[in-house]
């Protein structure tokens, strides 16, 4: 049993830093319904310093394999995406203890659904990053950074853009020994809150997961005797609680 998509990307940037920012993105999966076209991201800063943040898109592309690549979205002169996934403000500023959203904003056809990868980078901010700030307040930020050792986490979300007539056709199949979900429609199906417990022992769970299922493809599992299997089938804003046992 093997998810379809990695659950978030994770990276750490190593500081002097006595205390510092501490972001947090919320959700680490969102998705753009196909009667939108824009989606209010928030960044939350729980440290006890300013955040300087880096917003970055990566496409997410799949062969017919199932393997996944992220590749960078053309742009124009003047920085905006032309057929994709874009962030305006691509900078923010989030105060300590403080809060600043990012507006993600989709150009391009709706014919089929897209994935990117959106990184949010908290950075030491340089003349280059376009941040809002003077030489003085850089230099001011930076000193403030060199009286210990301070980690800068930036987090990655994985952002779903349904197609315009988003279609959800899920087929149960149901048998002796496997349990799976073929999504037959045009858009992704989230099984959440995955558990897998003894019937006898409510304490004997493997870990609670998260799976998504994209267009044209399935999800299974093997039932195990003695075993008991409850999730959540989200197919856009509906949802069905499932109980299944081995």
């Amino acid at each position: 049993m093997k998810p379809l998509l990695a659950l978030f990307g994770f990276c750490l940037f190593a500081q002097t830093a006595h205390a510092g920012p501490n972001i947090n993105i919320g959700t680490v999966y969102d998705y753009m319904d196909g009667d939108k076209s824009t989606y209010l991201k928030r960044v939350f800063n729980g440290g006890d310093s300013t955040a300087f943040v880096k917003v970055n898109i990566l496409e997410i592309l799949y062969d017919a394999d199932g393997k996944s690549r992220e590749v960078p979205l053309q742009a124009s002169t003047d920085g905006a995406a032309r057929d994709g996934l874009m962030a305006s403000p691509a900078r923010l500023i989030v105060p300590a203890n403080g809060m600043q959203g990012t507006r993600l904003l989709y150009m391009g056809e709706r014919e089929h659904e897209r994935y990117f990868r959106v990184r949010f980078v908290p950075v030491v901010p340089e003349k280059e990053d376009e941040f809002a700030v003077s030489v003085e307040e850089r230099e001011a930020y930076r000193e403030a950074l060199s009286a210990g050792v301070t980690v800068l986490a930036g987090y990655g979300a994985v952002f779903f853009v349904r197609p315009k007539d988003a279609r959800f056709a899920s087929e149960i199949e149901n048998d002796k020994a496997n349990y799976r979900i073929r999504n037959n429609g045009n858009t992704v199906v989230v099984i959440d809150e995955f558990k897998d417990c003894s019937v006898s022992n409510e304490q004997d769970c493997m870990p609670t997961t998260k799976h998504h299922i994209l267009a044209g493809r399935s999800f299974q599992f093997e039932k195990q005797a003695g075993r008991e299997y409850r999730f959540t089938l989200i197919e856009g804003q509906s949802s069905k609680k499932l109980d299944v046992k081995g």
